[in-house]
């Protein structure tokens, strides 16, 4: 997660979605009083800073009901700024100021290819011995939309959520409108090691993996209209 007042943006970091990557492209472009958190494992270029301090986050917990487990983290350590934080968290803790001036930005991408880039970094941190059905009988998906939406889910709140399967075009609009140098690269794939397969993502699932991939991402089909593409 960034909040850059040098550049006046908050970058909201979801999962699978390149954000680690996009992170470190963006940290050497950051100020000294900008608010960039750690990021894991830890990358030289990046440098996170001025994310500690403790809150008072009372009344915020009674919105946290119904919440997964990981996106009460904040609450839990007492930090002020985490690496996935909610955008609705991380309103309340700025002034409402730099909340309704700066750009707001995430990425999203398609569940099915989102659910298999997630299996194949835990496989690999598993050494291999995690199959695809074990993965999804788990049902710990990377399920992103509470991270760019109010807490009931329902309201997009940030001003862009740029599409990963079109990510390089759309973080050049972004990053022009920021005034950030940008070649058409972001000079590195944090993470990206993990996937050594690269099968289309429709010649893994069969018809009962799809379906359950589907429900489970479902508010974010509704909400960015992605569809189980028929042809590779």
């Amino acid at each position: 997660m960034i909040i850059s007042h040098a550049h006046k943006f908050i970058f909201i970091k979801t999962a699978k979605t390149a954000g680690t990557s996009i992170e470190v492209f963006l940290s050497p472009h950051c100020g000294p009083e900008d608010i960039l958190t750690p990021i894991f494992p830890a990358v030289e270029t990046h440098q996170a800073r001025n994310y500690e301090g403790m809150v008072s986050a009372f009344h915020q917990v009674r919105q946290q009901k119904g919440l997964a487990p990981a996106l009460r983290h904040p609450f839990t350590k007492r930090k002020k700024f985490t690496h996935h934080m909610p955008a609705w968290i991380i309103q309340t803790r700025v002034p409402s100021a730099v909340w309704n001036s700066y750009f707001k930005f995430c990425v999203e991408r398609n569940p099915w290819e989102k659910v298999l880039s997630h299996y194949h970094m835990l496989n690999a941190r598993q050494g291999g011995s995690l199959s695809l059905d074990q993965y999804l009988a788990r049902r710990k998906f990377s399920i992103n939309y509470r991270r760019y939406t109010d807490p009931s889910g329902a309201k997009v709140i940030v001003d862009r959520v740029v599409r990963y399967e079109n990510l390089m075009p759309e973080l050049a609009e972004v990053f022009a409108r920021l005034n950030i140098p940008f070649t058409g690269t972001l000079g590195v794939r944090a993470k990206g090691e993990y996937r050594k397969d690269r099968t289309p993502y429709q010649l893994v699932f069969n018809a009962e993996q799809r379906g359950l991939v589907e429900r489970a991402f479902a508010r974010e089909i509704e909400l960015h209209g992605y569809r189980f593409e028929a042809n590779p």
